[in-house]
């Protein structure tokens, strides 16, 4: 079901804004209208487009004639009258830009509606669970209807003998493991991908699995998922047509599918890209997107296989962008090479949850990283970005670790990793002590370099000084006597032993 909020954050991205809304945003939108002034019949509809009306007063009496929630038109600056004639009607107005083309609004419109419409049932008509039904009937077995990665999209109601394998995909929402390494060892996957005939997989009772035939999903060439049945034998010529024709029908259905999310997808994008990288306007564009006011954190997310980087990225933001409105807690956009989310709450173990259950909704052999911003508010939202990007970055000096890596934790780090940027663009001093004390190291064989930080992280205990460098006391106190020989220490001072330690811990990466 399409909402009036919905389409508002979908149309915003095409040219068009909410001017007045007497009526409330979760209404649901059902039906399309479009003004006709050459057809006399009277028109019903939730969504009217007032193409080639006159005003916008008078768009919103056509709209309230037609018993419309919302109304497009083009306009600029309505008068109060429009305003108050939308107010009497419930109609909301949205304002086109000139320079919108009709014809292009108009399929955005239809695509978002009618694609969302439900039936009686509660159903729409391009519902995939209606047309597993409907298969499920026709075959006198159960369906069950996946992608090309074995999540399951949807499955017929018929449960009657439904086997272990079945259940369990169904209450997983995706092919037990176990289950599809099976597959992959008889060659299933290997005959999606290469035919369009149905195929039989004989039953193998340690993994809980009856028979099945399978048939591969399509659009063209390109392979979009499959559709499973359940049966002890193969099935009859007439039954494996119906099978056949099926699988087109399906394929239809999951391309309406994907064009309907990937336009909600690319509008989304745009939208948080504006938040992560600065707007002004923050505060309007989280309104856009169904967030609530409050503090957020942005989540920076890379993936890759082995060496390829593009198509397990592309997985981790479909995964993200799965579910569109209030189904889902956070916003997405794929930029460069990194999944940003802007996700909201201040509660990071909630931000590393998130994290946690996009990587196990991707296949196991795909490596995540994740890195995650200081909580924020919505003008702070490009400082949690940047923290979220030095969070990623911290992998790459922490080789093995898997969890996400939150700035809460990793401030310290960040800090240090700014400080040798700057070391490394020839910003940091080039003469000073501890230059003079490695210097003397390297010609002499001495280690008053690392004396010194011992000492300094100490805070001046020679006991505990001596004990990380596994050497006396005393030893410690001959080297300090010899050091200031070589160089002026001034350890007396707190500003020369504070400006030591952040030199060493640039310079010198702890043990």
């Amino acid at each position: 079901m399409v909402t009036l909020d919905r389409l508002v954050n979908v149309l915003g991205g095409y040219g068009a804004r909410l001017w007045y809304c007497p009526v409330s945003r979760e209404v649901a939108l059902r039906d399309v209208v479009m003004h006709d002034a050459a057809d006399p019949r009277d028109l019903r509809g939730d969504v009217y487009l007032a193409v080639g009306a006159d005003s916008v007063a008078a768009a919103v009496d056509l709209a309230a004639a037609a018993q419309a929630s919302v109304v497009l038109v083009r306009g600029s600056s309505p008068d109060p009258e429009a305003a108050e004639r939308a107010e009497r009607g419930g109609v909301a107005v949205l304002l086109v830009d000139p320079d919108v083309s009709w014809g292009q609004l108009a399929g955005v419109v239809y695509g978002l509606v009618l694609e969302g419409r439900e039936t009686e049932s509660g159903r729409g008509p391009t519902d995939l669970f209606a047309l597993a039904d409907s298969l499920a009937d026709a075959l006198g077995s159960a369906v069950t209807i996946e992608d090309r990665l074995s999540r399951v999209l949807a499955y017929s109601s018929r449960q009657h003998l439904a086997d272990r394998a079945r259940l369990e995909t169904i209450l997983g929402r995706l092919v037990p493991e176990p289950v599809r390494e099976l597959f992959e060892r008889r060659g299933v996957f290997r005959h999606l991908a290469e035919s369009d005939e149905p195929l039989f997989v004989e039953a193998d009772p340690e993994h809980g699995l009856t028979g099945r035939m399978v048939v591969a999903v399509r659009a063209g060439r390109e392979l979009l998922g499959s559709i499973w049945v359940e049966c002890d034998r193969p099935l009859s010529d007439a039954r494996r047509a119906v099978l056949r024709d099926s699988s087109r029908t399906v394929g239809l259905h999951l391309l309406r599918s994907r064009a309907s999310a990937d336009l909600e997808r690319q509008v989304e994008s745009d939208l948080v890209i504006r938040l992560v990288e600065g707007t002004p306007d923050a505060a309007a564009v989280l309104s856009r997107l169904g967030l609530p006011p409050g503090r957020f954190r942005v989540i920076a997310l890379q993936a890759h296989i082995g060496d390829e980087r593009h198509a397990a990225l592309l997985l981790a933001f479909e995964r993200a962008t799965t579910g569109f409105g209030w189904s889902r807690p956070g916003r997405s956009t794929l930029f460069s090479n990194t999944v940003y989310t802007v996700l909201p709450g201040d509660d990071v173990e909630a931000a590393r949850a998130w994290v946690a259950s996009i990587r196990e909704a991707l296949p196991r052999q795909v490596t995540m990283l994740a890195g995650i911003g200081a909580g924020a508010g919505s003008a702070e939202l490009p400082a949690s970005r940047l923290e979220a990007d030095e969070c990623l970055a911290l992998h790459s000096v922490r080789p093995g670790t898997k969890s996400a890596i939150a700035y809460d934790e990793a401030w310290d780090d960040i800090l240090v990793q700014r400080l040798r940027a700057a070391a490394a663009s020839g910003r940091a001093p080039a003469r000073g002590p501890i230059t003079e004390l490695r210097r003397h190291d390297n010609a002499n064989a001495t280690s008053y370099v690392a004396t010194l930080r011992a000492w300094l992280e100490a805070q001046g205990d020679l006991a505990e000084a001596a004990e990380r460098l596994n050497v006396h006391p005393n030893t410690i106190r001959y080297r300090l006597r010899k050091m200031a020989e070589v160089t002026e220490l001034r350890l007396d001072q707190p500003a020369k032993r504070l400006a030591m330690i952040i030199e060493l811990a640039v310079s010198e990466p702890a043990p």
